[in-house]
C-alpha cells in the first residue's frame, strides 16, 4: 500500500499576510463609524502627512465657503457688520477717552469703516480668506503640540508629534459636518450662528458667562473632541481611552473659559471665543 506522507504546513506557509493599510477614504469613514478600531489600525503604520493635511485643507475651504455663503443673506450680513462694528466702536471710544482722537474724528472713522464693511466685495473677502487660512493652520499646529505634550509627557504615551497631528486632523471630518449644519441653521434662522449648541434655540445671552457655558452643550463639538480623545489614545498606544477623552474635553472647556475672560478684558480678541 502506497503511503503518502503529508507534509505538515510550516510556519512560513501559514504566515498571515501582512495587514494592508487603510486607504484615506476608509479612514475618513471610520472616523464616523468606528473611530476606536480605525485609529487602532492607523497606529500600526507610520503617520502619514495626508491624514492631517487633507482634512485640514478641506476644512479651511469649507469654513471660507460657509462665510461667503452666509454673507449672501442680507440679514446675516447686517448682523455680521453690526458685530464687527461693536468691536470697532469700543476701540474708537477708548481712543476718544484717552485723547488720541476727538469725538468728531471717531464718528467720521466709524462711518467710513461701516461703509467699508457694508460694501464688502472681493477687497474685503480676500484678507478674510487669507486670515482664515493662516489662523487655522497656526491654531492647528499649536493645539496639536499642546495635546502631544500632554499625551507624551503627562500621560506617558509613545506617539510622535506627527501622530498627534493625525489624531487631531482626521476628526476634522466630524467638524466639517458641524460647519455644514451651522450654515443650514444660519440660513434658516436668518442670523449669525457660529456653533450647533442649544443657545441658538433659547433666549440666552452668549456674551455672559452662563450663556457662554451653555454654548458648550453642543453635540457636534462634544462628538468631535471625543473622537480626538480616541485618536490620541490609540495613536499614543494607550488602552485608557476615557482618560484621553477626559483630557481633551477638559482642556477644551478650561481654555474656552480662559479665552472668554480674555475676550471680556480685550474685546478685539473676542475671535478666540468663536
Amino acid at each position: 500500500m502506497e503511503e503518502f506522507n503529508e507534509q505538515e504546513p510550516t510556519n512560513e506557509s501559514n504566515s498571515i499576510e501582512e495587514e494592508e493599510e487603510l486607504t484615506h477614504t476608509d479612514k475618513m469613514v471610520g472616523v464616523f463609524t468606528e473611530p476606536t478600531n480605525t485609529f487602532t489600525e492607523i497606529s500600526q503604520f507610520p503617520a502619514k502627512t495626508a491624514d492631517w493635511i487633507v482634512p485640514l485643507l478641506i476644512f479651511i475651504v469649507l469654513v471660507n465657503l460657509s462665510t461667503i455663503l452666509m454673507q449672501t443673506n442680507p440679514q446675516i450680513k447686517y448682523s455680521m457688520v453690526e458685530k464687527q462694528m461693536e468691536v470697532v466702536q469700543k476701540s474708537l471710544d477708548d481712543a476718544v477717552k484717552s485723547g488720541a482722537m476727538t469725538q468728531e474724528q471717531a464718528d467720521s472713522r466709524s462711518e467710513a469703516i461701516r461703509e467699508q464693511f457694508e460694501s464688502g466685495g472681493a477687497a474685503m473677502m480676500i484678507p478674510q480668506i487669507v486670515g482664515t487660512v493662516i489662523g487655522v493652520f497656526i491654531f492647528f499646529f499649536i493645539v496639536s503640540g499642546y495635546f502631544f505634550a500632554i499625551s507624551k509627557f503627562g500621560l506617558k504615551g509613545t506617539g510622535t508629534y506627527k501622530d498627534a497631528m493625525v489624531a487631531y486632523g482626521l476628526p476634522l471630518y466630524v467638524a466639517m459636518i458641524q460647519v455644514i449644519f451651522t450654515v443650514i441653521l444660519a440660513m434658516l434662522m436668518n442670523k449669525i450662528i457660529t456653533d450647533t449648541s442649544i443657545v441658538n434655540f433659547i433666549d440666552v445671552d452668549k456674551t455672559q458667562l452662563l450663556g457662554f457655558l451653555m454654548s458648550k452643550i453642543d453635540p457636534f463639538s462634544i462628538w468631535f473632541y471625543a473622537v480626538v480623545g480616541v485618536g490620541f489614545a490609540k495613536m499614543f498606544k494607550s488602552d485608557s481611552i476615557g482618560k484621553y477623552i477626559g483630557m481633551v474635553i477638559g482642556s477644551w472647556l478650561i481654555f474656552s473659559i480662559i479665552f472668554f475672560f480674555i475676550g471680556k478684558a480685550v474685546p478685539i480678541l473676542n475671535f478666540m471665543n468663536q
